[in-house]
């Protein structure tokens, strides 16, 4: 036996490990799966038309633990999900909400140039959906954490890791079958007074979430292809064995999916 396999107890705070369960695929049925995966993602798209059909708690359960497996600056996972059914909460979200929106989109808070971004997609600042929605999820940002015996815990990366567990929300809510949007009034310190949150968890997106109303629209809108987000440093391609000073062979062409 590797004497390094044996059990040792572990001083506190020394890592401890287990073996990493992982099934290793072939090259098509990966290739299989990324696209199919991608195909399906292709479909998802923020909604702002929602119908009050009610959503089961379970579904909202299943989304938020997936969203915990997210990786985080030294497994902190910065995180807290508030989820609201209450039509009385939801009503004090909306109200709140549209103060502030009121206040960008006809005070002046926002600059003409991010109006004028904002107008292919037809925003404003009521948002009627906030109370049609059965759930409101707001995800908080935990500046820091506590220990047991009460002292501040830091935490690291925080911004980072919570965006990284948002984004598996919005894909975990989408793959289920339900629809969603990433919403961010601006300031959004009321959210915590009304969730009655403490000082250290900062709201940080709101995710209004059910199924799209009959007949619901979304802008008309283009993604970027994979040329316009990605950007390939590959190794060089080797060159022939034949003839001395022989040509190198032809580097492989780049290959763009129409459909990406």
């Amino acid at each position: 036996m590797d004497p390094r396999s044996r059990e040792t107890p572990h001083a506190p705070g020394a890592p401890s490990f287990i073996p990493l369960t992982f099934a290793r695929l072939d090259e098509e049925e990966m290739l299989r799966r990324a696209r199919a995966f991608r195909l399906e993602m292709e479909g998802r798209r923020s909604v702002r038309h929602f119908a009050s059909d009610p959503v089961p708690r379970a579904l909202l359960e299943e989304a938020i633990l997936t969203a915990s497996t997210a990786p985080s600056g030294a497994h902190r996972q910065p995180w807290r999900f508030v989820a609201v059914s209450d039509p009385a909460i939801k009503r004090r979200i909306r109200t709140a909400a549209e103060e502030e929106e009121h206040r960008s989109y006809e005070g002046g808070r926002m600059s003409a140039e991010w109006l004028e971004a904002l107008a292919p997609l037809g925003t404003g600042w009521e948002k009627p959906y906030l109370e049609t929605v059965p759930w409101i999820v707001v995800l908080f940002e935990e500046v820091h954490g506590r220990n047991p015996d009460g002292t501040v815990r830091k935490n690291y990366y925080v911004k980072e890791s919570v965006g990284i567990a948002a984004g598996l929300f919005v894909t975990a809510i989408h793959r289920m079958g339900l629809a969603t949007l990433t919403h961010t009034p601006s300031p959004m310190r009321f959210l915590g007074e009304i969730l009655e949150r403490p000082e250290h968890e900062r709201p940080f997106v709101l995710f209004p979430i059910g199924y799209p109303a009959p007949g619901a629209e979304v802008p008309n809108l283009r993604r970027k292809s994979l040329a316009e987000v990605a950007l390939w440093r590959e190794a060089p391609a080797p060159t022939s064995a034949g003839a001395p000073g022989g040509a190198p062979d032809a580097a492989p062409e780049s290959r763009v999916d129409p459909h990406a």
